[in-house]
Protein backbone atom coordinates (compact mmCIF):
# COMPACT_ATOMS: atom_id res chain seq x y z
CA UNK A 1 0.00 0.00 0.00
CA UNK A 2 1.44 3.37 -1.03
CA UNK A 3 0.94 6.43 1.15
CA UNK A 4 1.23 10.06 0.17
CA UNK A 5 2.71 10.82 3.59
CA UNK A 6 3.00 9.62 7.18
CA UNK A 7 1.66 11.67 10.07
CA UNK A 8 2.97 11.90 13.58
CA UNK A 9 0.15 11.97 16.14
CA UNK A 10 0.90 15.67 16.68
CA UNK A 11 0.71 16.45 12.95
CA UNK A 12 -2.57 14.55 12.65
CA UNK A 13 -3.98 16.43 15.66
CA UNK A 14 -3.00 19.77 14.09
CA UNK A 15 -4.74 18.71 10.87
CA UNK A 16 -7.98 17.76 12.68
CA UNK A 17 -9.72 21.17 12.42
CA UNK A 18 -9.47 21.03 8.62
CA UNK A 19 -10.31 17.31 8.48
CA UNK A 20 -13.27 17.88 10.83
CA UNK A 21 -14.68 20.58 8.52
CA UNK A 22 -14.24 18.44 5.41
CA UNK A 23 -15.88 15.44 7.12
CA UNK A 24 -18.81 17.65 8.19
CA UNK A 25 -19.15 18.68 4.52
CA UNK A 26 -18.99 15.03 3.41
CA UNK A 27 -21.64 13.89 5.89
CA UNK A 28 -23.90 16.86 5.16
CA UNK A 29 -23.68 16.34 1.40
CA UNK A 30 -24.31 12.59 1.77
CA UNK A 31 -27.40 13.36 3.91
CA UNK A 32 -28.73 15.71 1.23
CA UNK A 33 -28.15 13.08 -1.45
CA UNK A 34 -30.07 10.49 0.60
CA UNK A 35 -32.95 12.93 1.04
CA UNK A 36 -33.31 13.43 -2.70
CA UNK A 37 -34.92 10.99 -5.01
CA UNK A 38 -32.42 9.46 -7.41
CA UNK A 39 -34.21 11.29 -10.21
CA UNK A 40 -33.69 14.69 -8.57
CA UNK A 41 -31.95 17.23 -10.78
CA UNK A 42 -29.72 18.24 -7.86
CA UNK A 43 -28.33 14.73 -7.30
CA UNK A 44 -25.52 14.85 -9.92
CA UNK A 45 -24.29 18.20 -8.57
CA UNK A 46 -24.31 16.90 -5.00
CA UNK A 47 -22.53 13.69 -6.02
CA UNK A 48 -19.82 15.78 -7.71
CA UNK A 49 -19.57 17.93 -4.57
CA UNK A 50 -19.22 14.79 -2.44
CA UNK A 51 -16.40 13.54 -4.69
CA UNK A 52 -14.61 16.89 -4.32
CA UNK A 53 -14.77 16.63 -0.52
CA UNK A 54 -13.47 13.07 -0.62
CA UNK A 55 -10.58 14.21 -2.82
CA UNK A 56 -9.77 16.95 -0.29
CA UNK A 57 -9.28 14.28 2.39
CA UNK A 58 -7.20 12.19 -0.01
CA UNK A 59 -5.07 15.20 -0.99
CA UNK A 60 -4.19 15.70 2.68
CA UNK A 61 -2.83 12.14 2.71
CA UNK A 62 -5.73 10.72 4.74
CA UNK A 63 -8.33 8.04 4.00
CA UNK A 64 -12.09 8.43 4.49
CA UNK A 65 -13.36 5.03 5.66
CA UNK A 66 -17.07 5.53 6.35
CA UNK A 67 -18.89 4.45 3.22
CA UNK A 68 -22.24 4.49 5.04
CA UNK A 69 -21.58 8.19 5.65
CA UNK A 70 -22.73 7.94 9.25
CA UNK A 71 -19.75 8.40 11.61
CA UNK A 72 -17.12 10.21 9.55
CA UNK A 73 -14.21 7.82 10.05
CA UNK A 74 -10.77 9.01 8.86
CA UNK A 75 -7.42 7.19 8.93
CA UNK A 76 -4.04 8.93 8.92
CA UNK A 77 -1.03 6.80 7.87
CA UNK A 78 1.62 6.76 10.59
CA UNK A 79 4.50 4.77 11.99
CA UNK A 80 4.34 3.73 15.64
CA UNK A 81 7.09 1.64 17.19
CA UNK A 82 8.44 0.91 13.71
CA UNK A 83 5.09 -0.44 12.47
CA UNK A 84 3.04 1.19 9.70
CA UNK A 85 -0.41 1.88 11.19
CA UNK A 86 -3.41 4.13 10.78
CA UNK A 87 -4.15 6.84 13.32
CA UNK A 88 -7.92 6.54 13.56
CA UNK A 89 -10.38 9.38 14.20
CA UNK A 90 -14.19 9.56 14.23
CA UNK A 91 -16.09 12.79 13.76
CA UNK A 92 -17.71 12.43 17.20
CA UNK A 93 -14.29 12.32 18.92
CA UNK A 94 -12.82 15.59 20.15
CA UNK A 95 -9.21 14.55 19.59
CA UNK A 96 -7.08 11.87 18.02
CA UNK A 97 -6.56 9.08 20.58
CA UNK A 98 -6.63 5.79 18.63
CA UNK A 99 -4.73 3.79 16.05
CA UNK A 100 -4.91 0.35 14.46
CA UNK A 101 -2.77 -1.88 12.29
CA UNK A 102 -3.16 -1.57 8.54
CA UNK A 103 -4.98 -4.90 8.32
CA UNK A 104 -6.78 -4.70 11.68
CA UNK A 105 -9.44 -2.16 10.77
CA UNK A 106 -11.62 -0.20 13.14
CA UNK A 107 -12.29 -3.22 15.38
CA UNK A 108 -8.56 -3.41 16.14
CA UNK A 109 -8.34 0.14 17.51
CA UNK A 110 -5.91 0.66 20.38
CA UNK A 111 -5.29 3.81 22.39
CA UNK A 112 -2.21 5.73 21.28
CA UNK A 113 0.81 5.27 23.53
CA UNK A 114 0.84 7.94 26.22
CA UNK A 115 -2.83 8.89 25.74
CA UNK A 116 -5.16 8.33 28.66
CA UNK A 117 -8.93 7.95 28.45
CA UNK A 118 -10.78 11.25 28.11
CA UNK A 119 -12.71 12.30 31.19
Amino acid sequence: MDFKRFFTPEEAERTLPLVRQIVEDILSTARRIRELSEEGAEAPRLEAELQEHLLEIQDLGCFFKDWNFSIGLVDFPAIIDGETVFLCWRSDESSLEWYHGIDDGYQGRRRLPGVTAAN
